[in-house]
């Protein structure tokens, strides 16, 4: 059997050299499993997914040198969730991660991948959450646990969590836990777990500590070491636009109006379904558009690139494996309509554009959620994607308006323009008007499929104002917010940010000061101190200022937040707070202007021993 495994992973390695691509089926995947990898856009293993399933499929232990953004996520979830007996709600993975955001990240991949497994369980956890809730949801019981080491060492020593039938331990970006100080941690764990276990461990760096734990706990372990991604060209403009308020589609219309030098587009999607949706839509917007995706023959897919190339075609919607090989000196502009998966992707997908000493623009649009894959993009490719501020309507008016311009200029120089001259004049005569105003109104009819002044379908406010009206009721409060106090706060590139006034549920009379509550909202809602504006404490609440359009997601998690054993239930206010008795605090600025958690991350650089701690 072990031959087998050593075949099948050379065949993927020559596979992954040569450009050429395994496929899922391929790796001996179940139907569940290839059906749900389908559906969320996966279409051909990344180099360390094709190299380490057929590994972990087989039982044997893994020492993966892979930077993070390359894949492994599924690397190791897909083979875990190919061999567990859904039968037994018993810990039978468990996979720990340096952070809280990479364990919630972790987590949701294993339910993607097992959406189709019937009963299926998965359980992060981690400091800063609630130990009832945690504490309720082991009692029930999970097929994976993924967590951070200073929680699942305190379920250990509490007894709640058992390790006994547990096949597959991960230790994801191991190289990471070492910089925060875990590896103590870690290996405490390691000491409590089953020797009879599949062990893993995925390092983006080998450092002397890391080596010496996979040398103590991984048995003959197969190596799998993947280079890290390609650098993007660097004559290739990056450029990110945050996804917020204006639906994606007619963000993407505003774009692909106001880019200058834009020729021809591809912009990548997911699915294959996707692709066909998207494309029917600019058609009906009036582009030239079409798509390519992996359910159309070789016949189809060189018309669709032949029409691109002959300019018949300005906009291709397609797939990652469809849009591989495409070399097609028109393509300006690579737009990431969704973020790829990985970073490697990302470089694939930005090497259409910008090819053989050409320039070309990549366009990536990243919801709230995905900027943590935005950041690993930027630290792989070694490059910085700059922020891309949406165009306003005017910016939409003034490009078509050029545009116009510059046909009418074409005719006034190419052609004979006697007869309407005429036609003009005795137009003017009959109607009595000014031969500008006839010209003008050739102009509106010339142009009325697509009106130079685009019409205002917003309000007075403006498009923030009608962001704020359908976003800032997350929490299911049918009430309008009191108010925001405005464009009070700039996040990490500069831009004003509109804030909110939010109500939380513990004040003075709890003992809480300003810290408590900017550590815990910088913590668990993974915030920048910037973005935490005006705290004001009252008897038994309190209220403080935060970006109106935190994601549902995010309010979800500081709803549950404690703080001084007390639940924040942060909720929008209502405007029902005595303000007589505020006393407004500003901000300590103490914990650093880089990151929500910079206040504990000051000592992280250095190992240090292990040490109980309120948020890990």
């Amino acid at each position: 059997m072990s031959e087998n495994i050593d075949e099948t992973v050379a065949t993927a390695s020559k596979t992954v050299d040569s450009g050429t691509s395994v496929t899922f089926a391929e790796l001996g995947l179940s139907e569940p499993i290839l059906r749900a990898l389908t559906e969320v856009g996966y279409e051909t293993p990344s180099p360390i997914q094709a190299q380490s399933i057929p590994i972990l499929l087989e039982g044997r232990d893994l020492l993966g040198m892979a930077q993070t953004g390359t894949g492994k996520t599924a690397a190791f979830a897909i083979p875990i969730l190919s061999r567990l007996d859904l039968q037994n709600v018993a810990p039978q993975a468990l996979i720990l991660t340096p952070t809280r955001e990479l364990a919630l990240q972790v987590a949701e991949a294993f339910a993607r991948y097992a959406r189709h497994l019937s009963g299926f369980h998965v359980l992060p956890i981690y400091g800063g959450q609630s130990y009832g809730i945690q504490l309720k949801q082991l009692a029930r019981g999970a097929h994976v646990v993924v967590g951070t080491p200073g929680r699942i060492m305190d379920h250990l020593e509490r007894n709640s969590l058992s390790l006994a039938g547990l096949k597959t331990l991960v230790l994801d970006e191991a190289d990471e836990m070492l910089r925060m100080g875990f590896i103590d941690d870690v290996e405490w764990i390691l000491k409590h777990t089953p020797a009879e276990r599949q062990t893993a461990l995925f390092s983006a760096t080998m450092p002397n500590d890391i080596r010496r734990v996979a040398q103590n706990y991984l048995l003959d372990p197969k190596d799998v070491k993947i280079k890290a991604a390609t650098q993007t060209v660097a004559a290739i403009r990056q450029c990110y636009w945050q996804v917020s308020g204006l639906h994606k589609l007619d963000a993407l219309t505003r774009i692909l109006e106001v880019e200058e030098e834009l020729d021809a587009a591809i912009v990548f999607v997911r699915t294959k379904l996707l692709t066909e949706e998207l494309a029917q839509k600019l058609e009906a917007r009036g582009y030239m558009a079409a798509a390519l995706n992996g359910d159309m023959n070789q016949q189809a897919r060189e018309r669709v690139i032949e029409q691109l190339k002959a300019g018949k075609l300005d906009i291709i919607t397609a797939t990652d494996v469809a849009a591989r090989g495409i070399d097609v000196p028109r393509i300006s502009h690579v737009i990431n309509y969704d973020i790829p998966h990985d970073a490697e992707a990302y470089v694939h997908r930005v090497g259409r554009t910008g090819r053989a000493g050409r320039t070309g623009t990549a366009i990536l649009f990243v919801a709230p959620r995905e900027m943590r894959m935005l950041r690993v993009i930027e630290r792989v490719t070694g490059q910085p994607i700059e922020h891309l501020a949406l165009p306003s309507q005017q910016a939409v008016a003034d490009r078509r308006a050029a545009i116009f311009k510059e046909r009418v200029a074409k005719v006034l120089t190419a052609e004979d323009l006697g007869f309407f001259e005429t036609l003009v004049s005795d137009l003017a005569t009959e109607q009595e008007a000014a031969p500008e105003k006839v010209a003008a109104a050739l102009a509106f009819l010339a142009q009325k499929e697509k009106p130079l002044r685009p019409e205002e379908k917003r309000h007075a406010g403006g498009e923030f104002h009608e962001h704020l009206s359908r976003r800032s009721r997350p929490m299911g409060d049918a009430r309008p917010p009191r108010g925001f106090p405005g464009e009070v706060a700039e996040d990490d590139r500069g831009n004003a940010v509109i804030m909110t006034r939010y109500r939380i549920e513990v004040g003075r009379n709890h003992g809480v000061a300003p810290k408590d509550i900017v550590g815990a909202i910088a913590n668990e809602g993974n915030l920048p101190s910037r973005l935490i504006g005006r705290i004001e404490l009252y008897g038994d609440y309190s209220t403080v200022d935060l970006p109106n359009d935190l994601s549902r997601e995010t309010l979800q998690i500081l709803k549950n937040a404690w703080v001084r054993r007390r639940q924040l239930n942060i909720a929008l206010d209502d405007g029902s707070a005595p303000m007589s008795n505020a006393r407004p605090i500003r901000k300590p600025r103490s914990y650093g202007e880089e990151g929500g958690n910079n206040w504990k991350n000051t000592t992280a650089a250095k190992p240090r021993p292990y040490r109980r701690r309120e948020f890990e």
